[in-house]
């Protein structure tokens, strides 16, 4: 559940964040910058198998932020694609979850040859090792800092240089974690050219990931990065 995914994640300092719980995954609002400074979300093997639905690319404003969502409109002539944090792709096992993965809280501006190649790469990945590895805990977004430059017109988007992803399986005996930073630009090379240890994510984030797991455990899983682990 949504609850389960975010009892995983410390952001009491993450100020102005605003944390709204959806069906099917969590996201955590920066109104300064008009986009979420994470998005949560728990990707199950069953989840993965399952596509019942296609994705209608119908953008929505998300009316459970407070002070309001930026819109599609916002991104018209940007140059930049609304490009999802947590994935339609993960989402198309139901028709309410695909919506929800549309709302403009999800969303936030990539460069068309960043979100189309390697960042669609990674996602692909992602799904595979959630079937391969039974359930998995995702958290997706920019990296957000001051003075980034911005798109729209009525609400101010802060264009990401970078992105990042976590990527906990924390199902059954062996448990691993893996990190991503990737620059919002055309790049080449494979997924685990840009793997981190969730240490270096939380650094450039400021965020704490996998807060509720046991300090040795979260100790273990975050200061290094195994790839062979995760090349199945």
């Amino acid at each position: 559940t949504p609850l389960e995914n975010v009892a995983l994640i410390d952001c009491e300092n993450m100020k102005p964040c605003e944390r709204v719980a959806h069906k099917y995954y969590t996201v955590c609002y920066n109104e300064n910058h008009e986009q979420a400074a994470w998005v949560s979300d728990r990707l199950t093997k069953q989840m993965s198998e399952t596509i019942s639905v296609k994705r209608k690319n119908i953008f929505y404003k998300d009316s459970s932020i407070a002070t309001g969502s930026a819109s599609s409109d916002d991104y018209k002539n940007s140059g930049y694609d609304r490009g999802h944090l947590c994935p339609a792709g993960d989402m198309n096992f139901s028709q309410d979850a695909m919506r929800e993965s549309f709302y403009m809280s999800n969303v936030s501006p990539q460069v068309p040859a960043f979100n189309r190649g390697i960042w669609k790469s990674l996602e692909e990945n992602v799904r595979r090792w959630a079937v391969a590895d039974t359930e998995l805990f995702i958290v997706t977004a920019g990296v957000l800092k001051d003075n980034l430059s911005t798109v729209g017109m009525k609400n101010r988007i802060s264009v990401p240089e970078y992105y990042y992803k976590v990527v906990l399986d924390n199902y059954g005996a062996e448990k691993k974690a893996i990190g991503f930073i990737m620059p919002n630009k055309k790049i080449m090379g494979t997924v685990f050219s840009y793997a981190v240890a969730v240490d270096s994510v939380e650094k450039i984030t400021g965020i704490n990931f996998f807060a509720a797991l046991d300090d040795s455990l979260e100790s273990l899983l975050e200061k290094g990065v195994d790839t062979l682990e995760w090349k199945y």
